[in-house]
């Protein structure tokens, strides 16, 4: 060993210098559970930030999310009618165009039956509801508050007085609501031209969207695409026949009880009901709240039971055996997605909560489970339950992508 080896030993362990440690060395200091903890950590923050982006750009664009949302909907729901069409040697411009019309017609056939009972009804309704307030008055001056003619005008007239005060803010109201509406009206048209091509060019559009990513990732995304196509469609025929069982229901109840606008009432709770949780707790409100006004406390808290009744039906019959097997979601999943969803989006978040987490789940457990690998291709049992038509293979991608 030389003598400047010697000295540039010595001077690197002089006791007033520590040596520097090594960065395995340093790795190796950190227990392993907060190493865990790290890699976690910033991988699902990255996560959640992504997430928290993505929610945010689509709710700048909701105005067109929701349509291409609902026409998917729409196009999971029609499409068995659209296959039966063209098993009859139906052009498929044709079968498109008798689907979407008869959709059509069966929709404004129902709003049309709906306004007309409603017509009727709410005379009636009327009649009662003033029956009802003379009634109120009359407890009011003879009860325990024994209020005189000259009090009840005097609220009366402090309640006008107070709509009137706060008329600019009622006006903005109605005005914010009329644009509500006709932005309601345009997104609808907007989700029925889109719907047609979903209908018409389904395997097209969803060749396209696989056909951007890498070719190593179109395998995976394709399998992925068609079973959270799968549970999608799943979930919206369950839910129509649990809508339509909760809609007869209560609204035969009602009708057995002599409740008025029995029909609009029983399709108020078909609509409600693609809505979970909520939608049944609201409108079940609004049934015992109706039999109330019209029948009295003792009708009321029959038509209590009629809802409790069909409620009890759908949770512990319906949903664990039908709807359990379509989409394997657990209840209390259900509930946190419904309120997440209502208080990010409100109504639009509570019905597309539950959708778009069956689609995720599938899609995930497919992706995880590194299925495509040994996947068989669209024949196999899993993705037989796909509509072709609309969410092809990876092949059709592939072909879509070489076309173009």
């Amino acid at each position: 060993m030389t003598p400047a080896h010697d000295a540039t030993a010595a001077s690197d362990s002089s006791p007033g210098r520590l040596a520097p440690l090594p960065e395995n060395r340093i790795a190796q200091d950190i227990p392993y559970g907060i190493r865990i903890a790290a890699a976690w950590a910033w991988r699902v923050g990255l996560i959640m930030v992504v997430v928290a982006a993505l929610v945010w750009l689509l709710g700048r664009v909701s105005f067109l999310v929701i349509p291409v949302m609902v026409a998917a909907l729409l196009a999971g729901l029609l499409y068995p009618v659209t296959a039966s069409l063209r098993r009859l040697k139906l052009p498929q411009g044709l079968a498109v165009a008798v689907t979407v019309l008869g959709f059509v017609g069966v929709i404004a056939g129902a709003l049309a039956l709906v306004g007309r009972q409603l017509a009727v009804g709410f005379g009636e309704l009327w009649q009662e509801a003033l029956v009802g307030i003379q009634q109120i008055q009359t407890w009011l001056a003879e009860g325990p508050l024994r209020l005189t003619a000259e009090q009840i005008d005097k609220y009366v007239q402090d309640a006008t007085a107070a709509l009137q005060n706060n008329s600019s803010s009622i006006l903005s109201g109605a005005l914010s609501f009329g644009s509500t509406a006709g932005h309601f009206a345009a997104g609808m048209v907007l989700a029925l031209f889109i719907l047609i091509f979903f209908l018409l060019e389904g395997p097209r559009i969803w060749g396209f969207i696989v056909g951007l990513l890498p070719r190593t990732a179109r395998a995976a995304a394709d399998g992925a695409g068609r079973r959270g196509w799968s549970s999608m469609v799943s979930y919206v025929r369950i839910q129509m026949f649990v809508a339509f069982v909760d809609a007869v229901g209560i609204g035969v109840g009602a009708a057995i009880i002599q409740v008025p606008l029995a029909v609009p009432l029983a399709v108020l709770v078909f609509i409600g009901s693609f809505i979970p949780v909520v939608g049944a707790l609201v409108t079940g409100a609004v049934a015992v709240l109706l039999a109330l006004v019209a029948n009295g406390p003792v009708n009321a808290l029959v038509m209590l039971g009629i809802v409790l009744l069909v409620q009890q039906l759908e949770s512990h019959i319906l949903q664990p055996l039908v709807m359990g097997k379509a989409v394997s979601l657990h209840p209390v999943a259900v509930i946190l997605t419904v309120a997440a969803g209502s208080y990010l989006a409100g109504i639009p978040g509570a019905l597309f909560a539950v959708p778009l987490l069956a689609v995720a789940n599938s899609a995930i457990r497919y992706i995880a489970a590194r299925t495509w690998e040994h996947d068989e291709g669209p024949d196999d049992a899993a993705a037989a339950q796909a509509p072709a038509e609309l969410i092809p293979s990876g092949n059709a991608a592939e072909e879509t992508n070489k076309g173009e």
